[in-house]
């Protein structure tokens, strides 16, 4: 019998292996399914569960664990640095369905979803301007908040926040 982790993920130790939803291990997050798709298989786990009815993904972010490297995860699952996670949901079937893949920190990419769900096109530059994590394919991948010459990621954990000048207007010319 499987325990229940500290955020309601299921716990498989040892003697229980991972269940598998798509060919990719499944976990429980406080009632939501939750897949979690190697990089290799992000691009057909989210094909797939268009074809069933996955029609809109309702979000995509990212999170660095830069200070959380030992989290729970499925067996199986070796936890990186950074986890991309899209949440998608089934009008027809009223279910939602959330994703998570490990992108590691060495080659932080994965491919775009944009031709499957064309509404993650900001969400994936998003990613891409904060987080630095690259998506294949994605037509216009440039940052959207921050100028293009911005050095760095100001997401990630190891980002030095303080180094952002302050930068007032210069005083109006007095007449």
């Amino acid at each position: 019998m499987s325990e229940e982790g500290a955020e309601g993920r299921l716990d498989q130790g040892e003697d229980h292996p991972a269940a598998l939803r798509n060919g990719v291990p499944v976990s429980d997050s406080r009632g939501q399914v939750v897949l979690h798709p190697a990089v290799g298989d992000w691009l057909r786990v989210i094909s797939e569960l268009f074809d069933e009815g996955f029609l809109v993904c309702v979000d995509l972010t990212a999170v660095d664990y830069l200070e959380q490297p030992g989290r729970a995860l499925p067996a199986g699952i070796e936890p990186e640095r950074f986890e991309v996670v899209a949440n998608l949901l089934s009008h027809a079937a009223r279910e939602r369905i959330r994703l998570r893949v490990q992108v590691p920190e060495s080659d932080p990419r994965l491919p775009s979803i944009i031709a499957i769900h064309p509404g993650v096109d900001g969400a994936e530059r998003e990613v891409f301007d904060l987080f630095g994590i690259a998506f294949d394919g994605h037509p216009d991948l440039t940052r959207i908040l921050l100028p293009e010459d911005w050095s760095g990621h100001p997401l990630r954990k190891d980002y030095n926040s303080g180094r952002i000048p302050v930068q007032f207007k210069a005083p109006a010319p007095s007449r």
